[in-house]
Order: structure tokens, then sequence, then C-alpha cells
């Protein structure tokens, strides 16, 4: 086991502390379900950092994968009657099936070209659940999908949500850290610096490129079915185009090539539109801005910036 396994390995079990103390500190519902929307956009954002800061190659689409988790799960909850667990379970494996077709084709572009790509898939799912308002519930919505449950144990109030989906997110990053210390992870690094050279030393590039594509999309859709059975309620509106430029904002601000700025960019950024009133009226706007300004003064965001700051107080 190498050394830096061991130590994101510690970091984590000191994180998943923290998190399971959480709730005796704080009583406010409001405050849990803040976290609880952070633990869901870090899932996302974790799966993002695989793709755009391992694997070298950028998404605007990241919201549909989102879509297709949360409504895959809820429609086929609220239309068959089936358990909400195995919904999940299908929504993720079809959104996989989705993601692997995506992969095999738009990858094969490139900088731009790949984010217009991504951008339209995310445009072509959000027009689907507006316009099919018979299936979808349209613009309005879709209510009353059933939480998860466990014997008589139902997830449907803040605290109990807290200790379903933290603890998944805690598992994919054990997970994560697990396979970004792997050969295969050696191997999506090496993507990212260049796919010519990955190439000379074996590596095959479209394969691990839809590899990291798969798994993004895979961490959307799960967090996706968390979210619509946690709240009982979605609509379009939560999965627009923008929402996946704050995703890839969440990204680029922790650290593109860091699974702890993964941690830290949508830790940070998740709450501030909750607790700072002119923040929320002005999100789109400040996430614009922000992103442009990470990109050109900090490209490697906080984690990099941390990086050298330790650098230098270093002996």
């Amino acid at each position: 086991m190498s050394s830096g396994l061991k130590r994101d390995r510690r970091i984590l079990a000191g994180l998943a502390t923290a998190i399971g103390m959480i709730p005796f500190l704080i009583n406010n519902p409001y405050y849990l379900t803040v976290l609880n929307l952070s633990a869901l956009n870090i899932l996302t954002v974790c799966g993002l950092t695989l793709l755009i800061g391992y694997a070298g190659q950028i998404s605007l689409g990241h919201a549909g994968f989102w879509a297709l988790g949360a409504y895959g799960s809820a429609l086929l909850s609220l239309k068959t009657g089936l358990n909400p667990w195995l919904t999940t379970a299908l929504a993720l494996g079809f959104t996989l099936a989705v993601s692997a077709g995506m992969g095999f084709t738009v990858l094969r572009l490139k900088g731009n070209y790949l984010v217009m790509a991504t951008l339209a898939f995310n445009l072509a799912v959000y027009f689907f659940l507006v316009e099919a308002e018979e299936l979808t519930g349209g613009p309005p919505g879709l209510p009353g999908i059933p939480p998860y449950t466990l014997g008589s144990l139902a997830f449907v109030t803040d605290l109990a949500a807290y200790y379903l989906i933290w603890p998944v997110v805690l598992i994919t990053l054990f997970l994560t850290f697990n396979l970004v210390h792997s050969g295969e992870g050696r191997a999506l690094r090496a993507l990212a610096s260049g796919e010519i050279a990955a190439a000379c030393l074996g590596i095959n590039p479209r394969r691990y490129k839809v590899l990291a594509f798969v798994l993004s999309a895979a961490y959307a859709s799960l967090a996706g079915s968390l979210y619509a059975h946690y709240f009982s309620f979605i609509s379009p509106k939560t999965f627009d185009i923008f929402f996946s430029v704050e995703l890839v904002a969440m990204c680029l601000f922790g650290g593109k090539g860091s699974l702890w700025g993964a941690v830290l960019g949508a830790g940070l950024l998740t709450p501030l539109p909750h607790f700072l009133s002119i923040f929320d009226e002005y999100r789109d706007l400040i996430y614009g801005g922000l992103l442009m300004g990470v990109l050109i003064f900090f490209p490697d965001g906080l984690s990099g910036l941390m990086r050298k700051l330790y650098g230098r107080k270093a002996p």
C-alpha cells in the first residue's frame, strides 16, 4: 500500500468521525438539509474530478446524468411500485449504458467540440423532461416520490437521510481513492498529461477516457436517485445547464486534479447560496465569474494553492 493511500485513508477516517458527530452538535434540520446537499454534490464532483482532472476531458452535461438517475428511479417507483433501492440500481444501470454509448462516440471529440457535445446532451435531456409532461410531470415537477425504507425504518427525515447519504458518499470516496492510487489511476493521470505520451507507454487512451466518463456519470446518477427519494419531488429546472456549470465550477474551484479538492470545492460552494442571500440571487453570475477567475489566476484550484503555500513553508 502506497504512503499516499495510507494518508488519504487516515484523513477519510477523520472525516467520517467528524461526519458522525455533527448531528449531535447540530439540531437544526435546515443545516442537515444543506449538509445532505453538500454530500450529493461532493459525490458528483468526485466523479467529475476523475473525468476532468485525471482523464483530462471536460463535460458540461452531468446535470443530465443527475436527471437520468433522479427521474429514472422516481418514475420506476411511481409507475411500477418497485422498491426504491431496486429502482436506483435500475436507473444506475440505464445511465451506465447511456454513458458508455456516449463515451464511445463523443469522446472522439476534443476541446470545445467535446464541451458542446456534452452540453447538447444536457439540453436534450432537459427539453425532454419539459415536453414529455404526461410522463415526467413537465415544468411543474414530479411529486410524491417514495422514500427509501429499511424494514420499518423510512428515510424521510433530514437526520435519517443524513445517515443514509453520507455513508454512501464516504464509501464511494474510499473506493475512489483506492482507484486513483491503483494502476488504472496512474493510467488516468497519464492521460491528463498527454494522450500521445500515454499511448507510447502502452495505455489505451480511448478505453480509459470512456472508463472515466462512465464512472463520473454513474456517480451523478446515484446522486440524482438519492436526491429524488430524499426530497420526494423533482422538476426539470433542477437539472438545467446552469447546474452543470455549478458542478464544473466546484470541481475547478477545489482543484481539478485532487479528490480532496472535489470535497473542498463542493463542500464550500454548496452552502453559500443557503447562507448568503445575495449569493442566491446572483448565483449563476457569481459561479460563472468564479469559474473564470479560478481558470485565470488559480488553475490548480484551492488544493493546488494549499500545496504551494505548504511548499513555501516547508524547509
